[in-house]
């Protein structure tokens, strides 16, 4: 499939059925305890997958290596507190669950019980492996959520860090939020500008290093 192995492919499910569900979950955790039990009421406070997973997100973090999930749904007048920032506490509680897996899993290799292995060398993929892609993957996964453009995460973070008014001109780009993510994705590397590159693998890189290395 794409010219990805078995190993690499068995990998990414792995990854994709942890670090999806972990981080939706986390969003709906945080968003409960702040008030608003609209993911509860949705069956979104779950370990279950299968409620969380989006198939086409599922498909492209299989074939790519990034995806989405189903966002959880929260309504920020439930939230106590100012809207704005606790909206900000939520979003920001999937990225921080991606970098806090990623950690973890890295314990094995700053013990040096590991070494990372960043090619797969068969049919079945080792445990090395198999860790090595959850850790590029949820780094991946943190890092591009935390883009400022809607829906993701990143841009509920700004929102709430701009002043009232400059806010309030931002919102008006939501409705635009997917087409700028595909243009970020797409169109503007074969412009030569690559914004991905930049905020996503550039500091994924870096972090991958620090921590298995």
């Amino acid at each position: 499939m794409l010219g990805l192995d078995p190993a690499t492919l068995i990998a990414r499910v792995v990854t994709l059925l942890i670090a999806f569900t972990i981080h939706e979950l986390a969003h709906a955790v945080v968003a409960d305890r702040l008030g608003d039990p609209t993911s509860r009421n949705m069956g979104r406070f779950s370990l279950n997958p299968l409620v969380h997973l989006d198939p086409m997100g599922s498909i492209m973090l299989i074939l790519t290596g990034f995806g989405w999930a189903k966002p959880v749904m929260v309504n920020p007048y439930n939230l106590r507190g100012n809207p704005r920032t606790s909206m900000a506490i939520v979003a920001a509680a999937g990225p921080i669950s991606n970098l806090i897996m990623a950690l973890l899993a890295a314990i094995p290799y700053q013990l040096g019980l590991l070494t990372p292995e960043f090619f797969s060398t068969g049919t079945v993929p080792s445990p090395s492996f198999i860790l090595t892609q959850f850790i590029w993957i949820n780094l991946i996964l943190a890092f591009f959520n935390l883009i400022p453009v809607p829906p993701l995460d990143g841009y509920k973070i700004l929102i709430a860090i701009l002043p009232s008014e400059m806010a309030y001109q931002l919102r008006l780009l939501e409705r635009y939020g997917f087409i700028i993510l595909i243009a970020l994705l797409f169109f503007l590397p074969r412009a030569g500008i690559d914004v991905l590159g930049a905020l996503v693998m550039a500091p994924a890189s870096q972090v991958m290093s620090l921590l298995v290395t």
